[in-house]
């Protein structure tokens, strides 16, 4: 499939996990990609590996704390000056933590929700600008083909055991989408977020290293397994694609079925 051949996606928290497998599978089918996260490393990595699979895949680093409004408006300066505009933008930076609500430390709360909320309306709005300025002088086609997917998660459904900062910042994250769409769908601009459920990625490592807590996620899990961070890229691409094109203000709840367990 080339769904997204001569687009240009931007994935946050690129550098790893899910985001990582997003950027790979939406360079697959033919975008040229903007990996935004931390650490420079991990970026290059994801890059490297996306160039050593893709004769002439067209990727790019950008290092940067989407927390920052400052460094957000110099990624979008970036954008322009090197493609001009952006199809595709994927919010999947995000953190997590352990605590009860009686101990947990106000800093601590708002390192979770900077991240994982501010984040998402910080990139939304400075990118989603973007998306609606060079829109304007192309055709309608181009001007209605563009899409914005926010990585929530299980979580915002049913809040986990001592993760209520993770827990309510992915609800947000679910309610944010419903309000972006609704603001963004005049200018052809589709928003929809993905809720993973249990997958293996840097956030669940340490606890899937537990043997009981990972036989508590199977048994708990419909399908009866962990999932893999391909498979949340896989229903990602699809909300970004014009294969989703009468969609937006959704989320697409991706558990394995623990909700209806």
């Amino acid at each position: 499939m080339s769904r997204f051949k001569g687009k240009v996606a931007v994935v946050t928290g690129a550098g790893s996990g899910i985001g990582e497998e997003t950027a790979a599978r939406l360079a697959g089918e033919g975008a040229k990609v903007i990996l935004v996260g931390r650490t420079s490393s991990k970026l290059e990595n994801t890059a490297e590996r996306i160039k050593s699979s893709l004769k002439g895949a067209d990727t790019a680093v950008f290092s940067a704390d989407v927390t920052k409004e400052d460094e957000m408006e110099e990624l979008k300066k970036f954008i322009q000056q090197k493609y001009g505009t952006i199809h595709v933008l994927v919010n999947n930076a995000g953190v997590s933590g352990k605590s009860t609500i009686l101990n947990l430390e106000a800093e601590e709360w708002d390192r979770i929700q900077a991240t994982n909320l501010k984040s998402v309306f910080l990139v939304s709005k400075i990118l989603g600008k973007l998306m609606i300025d060079s829109s304007q002088d192309v055709d309608e086609e181009t001007f209605s083909d563009r899409s914005i997917v926010n990585v929530a998660s299980l979580s915002g459904h049913k809040a986990g055991a001592q993760i209520p900062h993770y827990s309510s910042s992915k609800a947000a994250v679910i309610n944010f989408t419903k309000a972006l769409a609704a603001e963004f769908a005049p200018y052809g601009i589709r928003v929809n977020s993905v809720s993973p459920g249990f997958t293996e990625t840097p956030l669940t490592e340490s606890g899937l290293q537990n043997k009981r807590f990972e036989d508590a996620v199977k048994r708990n899990t419909a399908l009866g397994r962990v999932g893999n961070p391909d498979e949340i890229a896989n229903v990602i691409a699809f909300a970004a694609s014009e294969e989703a094109s009468y969609m937006t203000g959704s989320d697409l709840l991706v558990d394995g079925g623990w909700l209806v367990k």
